[in-house]
């Protein structure tokens, strides 16, 4: 009965068979088909496990991936990025514009009579306009062919340039219209599939006529909001990406650091604020709260210049002494001490109440920092702090030491860096098709120009919105 069974479910799923015989499963064909399974099962893991670094130069897997430890991701040898919303791979290509072949980058990069050099602009708070165009420059998910692209990436220094009268406003405006002129890609996509860097708390404002130019372009910044001098805000959450700032090397290298922590108990102070006033009123709470408190938080006046200058250790050595470091809003949003304070460990507390923090997707912030309203700076703020036990502070501590890395702007053979998670955040920004309001397609695949040009035929400048 059992084998008449059989035959009729093979002649449903497979009508065109016929069945000449009746064929008995025995105790031998069991065993037999399970040997089989299994030995396919560990050849197939053998076969993907050797195959797996070498199925494309372009890819870049984590193990493990969703995997969390009290809320926070935990990266390296025994997790990795979450799947949730980016995929299991990296597979992206990119090409980075060369100063030589787009007329006018030079001077966005080195300004005029390329007096400004790389080494200079590499260091400070804007130094990751450099880190990540030199790491592209070395990046697998480089391509030198334009066509096979997903994204573009066009490299400029251009704070460090202002900031070292490079260049003034006026240049800087005239002088990247000028470079968008010369990018036939830039055109096609209307800027969709071009990324910028700008490393400053004054975002892509630098560039003054970004509203009309790269209103479509992804913006790479730590600053996600309006700055106090402009009225408009040239971040978008929906394609733009926050990017950490630039910690010293000396505090994010492995092995020795310019400081090491301190245990809790050694710290002198229960908070500092280390930072300039700039006529902030949050700031300026601060330091008359240092003044009233002043064993409980420190807030020294840091010079800018002069034999009282605070030198880079005397810095850090300020900043390890607490276990909470404030870091307030100044002229915008986002502070370098808040990245800063992951690598002395202390826990940073934020007093932007506009501030965006980078890899949201991936970091849970509430395991690793707190967020104070800026409208009660006072002494409840301190009361808080103190209320804290050294258990949970310590909690706090070593949820950060997982994932600062993230902070660090290091080769892309490092599983957990600024790099990685840029690359994963702009792989989310690709897409199949790009359209501009001045670009046309025909029937047979051809873009064209509103002049129904093709596009192999257009010749730079390129007329631009």
């Amino acid at each position: 009965m059992t084998s008449i069974n059989t035959a009729n479910k093979s002649t449903r799923f497979f009508p065109s068979r016929t069945h000449h015989t009746t064929t008995f499963c025995t105790r031998s064909h069991q065993i037999a088909a399970l040997a089989i399974v299994v030995t396919t099962f560990f050849l197939t893991r053998l076969f993907d496990h050797s195959l797996g670094p070498c199925s494309s130069s372009y890819q870049n897997k984590f193990p493990d991936v969703n995997r969390k430890y009290d809320g926070v991701v935990r990266f390296g040898d025994s997790g990795g990025w979450p799947e949730r919303g980016y995929g299991t791979q990296l597979n992206l290509k990119i090409y980075v514009y060369d100063e030589n072949e787009v007329d006018g980058l030079k001077l966005l990069l080195y300004g005029r009579e390329g007096k400004i050099s790389p080494e200079a602009c590499i260091k400070g708070q804007w130094g990751t306009q450099v880190k990540i165009h030199r790491l592209l420059l070395q990046s697998r998910f480089r391509t030198r062919k334009k066509e096979e692209a997903d994204l573009f990436f066009v490299p400029t220094y251009v704070k460090c340039v202002r900031m070292m009268g490079g260049l003034n406003d006026k240049e800087i405006n005239q002088t990247y219209v000028k470079v968008l002129g010369q990018m036939p890609y830039f055109r096609l996509s209307g800027g969709r599939d071009h990324f910028f860097v700008f490393p400053s708390g004054a975002g892509a404002h630098l560039f003054k006529s970004w509203a009309t130019y790269l209103n479509r372009s992804i913006i790479l910044t730590p600053e996600g909001d309006r700055t106090d001098k402009r009225d408009t805000s040239a971040f978008n959450t929906w394609k733009d990406i926050i990017i950490p700032g630039n910690v010293d090397d000396g505090m994010t290298a492995n092995g020795t650091r310019l400081v090491d922590p301190l245990p809790l108990s050694k710290r002198k102070y229960l908070a500092n604020f280390l930072g300039r006033a700039q006529g902030k009123v949050g700031r300026l709470q601060l330091i008359e709260l240092a003044k009233e408190f002043p064993d409980k938080l420190e807030s020294p006046e840091l010079k800018l210049s002069g034999p009282d200058k605070l030198g880079r250790v005397d810095y850090f050595k300020h900043l390890q002494n607490a276990k909470f470091c404030l870091a307030p809003r100044g002229e915008s949003s986002w502070t370098l001490r808040f990245y800063e304070s992951f690598f002395v460990e202390c826990v940073p507390v934020i007093l932007s109440d506009q501030v965006e923090l980078p890899f949201q997707n991936v970091v849970d912030y509430t395991h690793v920092s707190i967020k104070w309203p800026s409208t009660r700076i006072g002494p409840k703020l301190l009361d808080y702090l103190e209320s804290i036990p050294d258990k949970n502070i310590e909690d706090m501590i070593a949820q950060g030491r997982k994932i600062r890395c993230l902070w660090v702007y290091a080769p892309e053979s490092e599983s957990c860096s600024a790099f990685i998670g840029i690359m994963w955040e702009l792989q989310k920004k690709v897409r199949q098709f790009h359209q501009s309001t001045e670009t046309f397609w025909l029937h047979n695949g051809s873009i064209v120009n509103r002049n129904l040009v093709e596009f192999s035929k257009w010749k730079p400048p390129i007329p631009l919105p």
